[in-house]
């Protein structure tokens, strides 16, 4: 873990980081800001998903290549954090919700369709929404918010979850090296969820995301017990 800014500059803001090296030797940083806002360094191309102001100093970062929208809740979707990280090189995907928000401005992706914004980059958007009875109207299955497997670096397939609970989508997925899982009950998963989805999807490496900011604390050091002999676990702050 590394508690110093990626990029670069006296002035530059601080933000925990995280690297690993994908198959074909690039070295791939994931930066945590807050709740559902990451980005991803690799070479020289950045990717952020689910930038909001209110959770870094977007202005101050470098711009983005790509950035992925999961949906058009507010704590995911903000158009002065796009535009504070974006140019006109810059490409926005995003769910069909985010994009009548956006008036258009991104590509618009659905559950089980896939894009390819750059060479040596695959995007493939999941369903993403709650099972639960009594949930199931915080994220519909019906709106189609997504999730995305980005694949990069020689076949590193990373799962950016968005707000969902363990789904039969998400069960399917395949060779998943990293996932984001978000544990903040009860609008996305439980703990004891998060494991099982943690078991099924059998990443080398699991992220918890998208959790506290709700009266219902995770216990992350429970589901660092209930997956200590599954994978790396790696808790970074994202309250």
């Amino acid at each position: 873990m590394s508690l110093f800014s990626i990029f670069g500059g006296g002035n530059a803001p601080a933000y925990p980081t995280d690297t690993i090296v994908a198959p074909d030797g690039t070295e791939v940083t994931f930066t945590f800001f807050k709740h559902a806002s990451l980005s991803i360094r690799f070479g020289e191309r950045y990717i952020y998903t689910d930038p909001v102001h209110q959770y870094a100093e977007y202005a101050r970062l470098p711009k983005a290549d790509l950035v992925l929208v999961t949906h058009s809740h507010y704590d995911h979707l903000d158009r002065a954090a796009i535009d504070d990280i974006t140019t006109r090189n810059s490409l926005i995907i995003c769910d069909k919700t985010s994009a009548e928000a956006l008036e258009g401005e991104c590509v618009a992706m659905t559950p089980s369709t896939v894009a390819e914004p750059f060479a040596g980059v695959r995007i493939e958007a999941v369903a993403a929404y709650n099972t639960t009875e009594g949930h199931t109207d915080f994220h519909p299955a019906a709106r189609e918010d997504c999730g995305y497997v980005i694949t990069l670096g020689g076949g590193l397939r990373i799962y950016i979850a968005g707000d969902t609970e363990p789904t039969p989508e998400m069960a399917a997925l395949r060779d998943i090296d990293v996932a984001f899982l978000p544990v903040n009950q009860p609008y996305t998963m439980t703990v004891d969820q998060a494991a099982e989805a943690v078991k099924t999807l059998r990443p080398r490496i699991f992220y918890p995301y998208h959790y506290g900011e709700v009266d219902e604390k995770t216990d992350i050091e429970r589901l660092k017990r209930e997956l200590r002999d599954v994978t790396d676990v790696r808790v970074f702050p994202m309250e």
